[in-house]
C-alpha cells in the first residue's frame, strides 16, 4: 500500500493489529474517474473496447456514455484503501496479496466519484514478521445507490 498517498494515514503498533478485526473505517475521500485515467488504463492493459474509450458510441449504449473498466475500479483499491488503512509503524513493506472475492455491481461512468469503504474482517499472524488482513472493501459511487464493487482484499503487513 502506497504511503506517498497518504502520509497522515492512522499508525498502529504491529501486536495491535489483531485489534483490527472487526472495526470499520471511516470512508476513503472521493476520487473522480476521469476519461483520461480510463484511456491510460485501456492503452496499459490493450482494453480499448468502445465502451470505455469512445464516448461518442458509449453514449448510445444503456451506460449513457463512457465507463471505467471494472479491473480499473479494483487497481485503484491500494490508493482509495491507504489514507484510512492503519499502518504498522514498524512496517517494512505492504504488500496486496489478492482477493477472495470480487464482484462488479454497477459500472463507474467518467466523471463519476468512488470511495472505498472498508471492514477489516480478520487479521493473522503468518509468521513473526507477517501479518494478514482480510478486508472487505465497498467502492461507493457517489449518489448511486448501488456499489461498484465488493471485495475480499488481502494485504500483507512485512514488519521488523
Amino acid at each position: 500500500m502506497n504511503d506517498t498517498q497518504a502520509p497522515n494515514r492512522p499508525t498502529i503498533q504491529a501486536s495491535e493489529l489483531p485489534t483490527l478485526a472487526g472495526r470499520s473505517l471511516e470512508p476513503s475521500s472521493w476520487l473522480e474517474i476521469t476519461q483520461e485515467r480510463v484511456n491510460l488504463f485501456a492503452d496499459a492493459t490493450s482494453d480499448h473496447q468502445f465502451i470505455h474509450t469512445d464516448p461518442e458510441r458509449a453514449a448510445r449504449t444503456p451506460f449513457g456514455g463512457t465507463i471505467a473498466h471494472g479491473f480499473l475500479t479494483l487497481a485503484l483499491l491500494p490508493h482509495l484503501m491507504a489514507e484510512k488503512m492503519p499502518r504498522p509503524t514498524s512496517v517494512t513493506m505492504g504488500i496486496n496479496y489478492g482477493s477472495d472475492k470480487v464482484r462488479f455491481i454497477q459500472p463507474v461512468r467518467v466523471g463519476k466519484r468512488i470511495r472505498a469503504c472498508q471492514d477489516i474482517l480478520e487479521v493473522t499472524q503468518k509468521s513473526r514478521a507477517q501479518w494478514l488482513l482480510k478486508v472487505r472493501v465497498t467502492v461507493e459511487i457517489e449518489n448511486v445507490e448501488k456499489p461498484a464493487l465488493i471485495a475480499e482484499y488481502l494485504i500483507l503487513w512485512i514488519v521488523r
